[in-house]
C-alpha cells in the first residue's frame, strides 16, 4: 500500500462533527415532526443515525456480529434513553474507525450484506451526508456538508441513478430531475430521490 494512501481516504471527522451538532440542536418538541424520509419522524431518523454509527464503526473495524448482521429496514428505528449523551461519542468512534486504511480494504459486513470495505465506507459517508440534510431540513437548521464527504456522496448517488431501475435496489428513491445550475448538494439530494425544496 503506498505511503500516501491514508491521505487519499476521506476523513469522516468533519461530517460526523456536523451531524453531532445538528442532532444536539434538535429540540424535544421536534422529535415527532416529519422528515424528508416518508416513513420516519425526526425520532426515527435519529434512531437510524444512532444505529448506523454503531453498525459502520463495527464494519470498519471488521468486528462482525449482531449489529452488522441486522437489516436496518427490518424495524422502525427509535431512540433509547440517553441518546443525546451517547451519539456524539459514537460518531467520533465512527470517524476513528474509518481513519484506519485497513477499514477500506478486504471484505466486511453491514446491514446484513457482505461487501468490500471501500464500498462500506462509501455507503457510510453517504448516509451521514444525506441524513445530515434530512435532519437539518426537518428541524430548520442550516446545512453545509463537508466538501469531501459531499463528493463521495455525489459519486455514489450519480452512479446509482445511472443504473436501470431494476438494478438500483431500495437504497434510494427514483432520482428526481436536477435543474441546470443546481448546487452539488441539491444534485445529491435530487439524485437520491429527495426533493431539494422539501420543507416540513
Amino acid at each position: 500500500m503506498p505511503d500516501d494512501t491514508e491521505a487519499l481516504l476521506p476523513d469522516f471527522g468533519p461530517q460526523t462533527q456536523l451531524v453531532a451538532r445538528l442532532a444536539g440542536a434538535v429540540k424535544d418538541d421536534q422529535l415527532d415532526g416529519p422528515t424528508p424520509c416518508p416513513d420516519y419522524a425526526v425520532r426515527h431518523l435519529l434512531g437510524h443515525v444512532v444505529f448506523l454509527t454503531l453498525a459502520f464503526t463495527e464494519a470498519g473495524r471488521k468486528e462482525l456480529g449482531e449489529i452488522t448482521g441486522t437489516d436496518p429496514g427490518s424495524a422502525l428505528p427509535d431512540l433509547a434513553e440517553g441518546w443525546r449523551e451517547a451519539l456524539p461519542g459514537q460518531l467520533a468512534l465512527l470517524a476513528e474507525a474509518w481513519r484506519d486504511p485497513a477499514a477500506w480494504t478486504g471484505d466486511t459486513r453491514a446491514a446484513d450484506v457482505d461487501l468490500p470495505g471501500d464500498i462500506a465506507g462509501t455507503i457510510a459517508m453517504n448516509e451521514l451526508v444525506l441524513h445530515g440534510w434530512d435532519l437539518a431540513r426537518a428541524t430548520g437548521q442550516e446545512y453545509a456538508p463537508d466538501e469531501a464527504g459531499l463528493a463521495v456522496s455525489y459519486a455514489m448517488v450519480s452512479a446509482t441513478a445511472a443504473e436501470p431501475p431494476e438494478a438500483r435496489g431500495n437504497l434510494f428513491g427514483p432520482p428526481l430531475p436536477v435543474p441546470e445550475g443546481a448546487s452539488l448538494l441539491d444534485q445529491v439530494v435530487a439524485l437520491s430521490g429527495r426533493d431539494p425544496a422539501w420543507r416540513p
